[in-house]
Formats: C-alpha cells, structure tokens, sequence
C-alpha cells in the first residue's frame, strides 16, 4: 500500500507533521485495529492471555 503524504517540517527542517489523506487513514486505522471498540480489545486482551496458558491447548491424539 503506497501513503500519499505531506511532510511538514519545522524550523530546523526535521519533520515536524505528515498529512496524508483520510480514506488512507481510516485504511491504516483498520489495519492496526484502531478502529475497535473497548469490549472488543479487552476481548482480544482476555484471549491473547488465555493462548500463552500452557494449558489452552488440547493435543489432537487425546481426542
């Protein structure tokens, strides 16, 4: 995915802001899962826990 941007920099030319448009934005919010709303990341925070548990998992032979 190629971002159109505008750099803004300050005085002493480093940047300082980047303008890109909002459908790009919305795009790379999406991505990243910015977009979620709170139940849904303490969700995805209780499974990610629950997935390091030695435990989670079942072996397919003791099925």
């Amino acid at each position: 995915m190629k971002i159109h941007k505008k750099i803004i920099y300050d005085e002493k030319g480093k940047p300082a802001e980047i303008i890109i448009p909002w459908k790009e934005y919305k795009k790379i919010e999406e991505l990243l899962g910015l977009d979620l709303e709170e139940e849904v990341k303490e969700h995805l925070k209780k499974a990610k826990k629950e997935r390091k548990d030695p435990n989670a998992y079942v072996n397919l032979a003791e099925i």
